[in-house]
């Protein structure tokens, strides 16, 4: 009897250490994790992102410029900053092995046209985050920034103003 009491006291004392393990469910993340990846061949270039100078208001000639840097933007003259979220151009490229890389970007005036018409901005004065002669020291991918100066004039016809410009990468 004693040994039976001694049983069904062990078996009770297992089922209350037990319980709370049989208890204590999984609980799954409030929102479900992502995942991402970007796979790139060796010696490619690829942009990551449109350069944008957001909205602006002219009153007289001035300047927007990009500051590749900061990914800030400085207004001068005429020009307004009236909102946008303004940003650098941003590309990334991919090396096979440790190498130098040449980054080349124009070194010349480009017209932005307006949307639905004739009308253009200038664009010039390019800028990099950095030296355009890179040492790599091993291969993998490698990201950099652009700048510019966008020129609008004191009679600027307002609108959107697009245009596109070229940037290489040599790997020597």
């Amino acid at each position: 009897m004693i040994a039976a009491l001694r049983s069904l006291l062990t078996s009770i004392a297992l089922a209350v250490l037990i319980a709370p393990a049989a208890i204590a469910a999984p609980i799954a993340s409030p929102t479900p994790p992502s995942a991402q990846a970007a796979l790139m061949r060796p010696l490619t270039l690829t942009k990551l992102a449109n350069m944008d100078f957001g909205n602006l208001g002219v009153t007289t000639a001035g300047t927007a410029i990009i500051n590749p840097v900061t990914n800030s933007i400085a207004v001068t003259g005429g020009v307004i900053r009236l909102g946008g979220t303004p940003h650098a151009a941003r590309f990334a490229g991919a090396t096979s092995s440790s190498s130098v890389v040449n980054i080349k970007i124009p070194n010349r005036t480009l017209l932005l046209t307006r949307i639905g018409g004739t009308q253009t901005i200038a664009l010039d004065s390019f800028t990099l985050d950095g030296q355009s002669k890179r040492t790599m020291a091993r291969a993998g991918v490698f990201e950099f920034a652009v700048g510019a100066t966008l020129r609008p004039a004191a009679n600027q016809v307002e609108g959107v103003y697009t245009g596109t410009f070229d940037v290489t990468i040599q790997y020597p």
